[in-house]
């Protein structure tokens, strides 16, 4: 998968992949989320959809059910040190799927890359050798 990203003005930087823009930005003018909280909200997000995917397989209506995400936060470092998702459920939920609808979402492949980070590499190179990379390879 490829995506590309440009900065489309102001503290902007935007994601392109496939028919998808994923638009950021940055305070104090922000007219989209920030990286970093479009980044904490895809783990919510893909637990959502595991929990979602769980109830449809079940026919439990998903109607009521929301998930909460908390972070703790270290205060020296400002590094995020614990995310705590709730899965709230209403009343009428059974009380027999509750463990299993926790296994679903603890199945969201985000998580799963927390446990086994990929490698990241960063680099810089010119336009033109990108572009010429990128034809080559097709």
């Amino acid at each position: 998968m490829e995506m590309i990203i440009d900065f489309p003005g102001g503290m902007r930087v935007d994601a392109y992949f496939g028919p998808f823009t994923v638009p950021t930005d940055q305070p104090p003018a922000s007219s989209a989320p920030t990286p970093f909280a479009t980044f904490l909200a895809s783990i919510g997000t893909c637990a959502g959809i595991y929990v979602l995917g769980f109830c449809r397989q079940r026919g439990i209506s998903a109607e009521g059910i929301r998930l909460v995400q908390t972070m703790q936060v270290d205060r020296f470092t400002g590094m995020v040190t614990q995310v705590q998702l709730d899965i709230q459920v209403p009343p009428d939920f059974p009380e027999k799927y509750k463990p299993a609808l926790i296994r679903a979402a603890d199945q969201c492949a985000v998580k799963k890359h927390f446990e086994q980070p990929p490698q990241i590499l960063v680099q810089a190179s010119t336009l033109e050798t990108a572009v010429a990379s990128l034809e080559n390879d097709r």
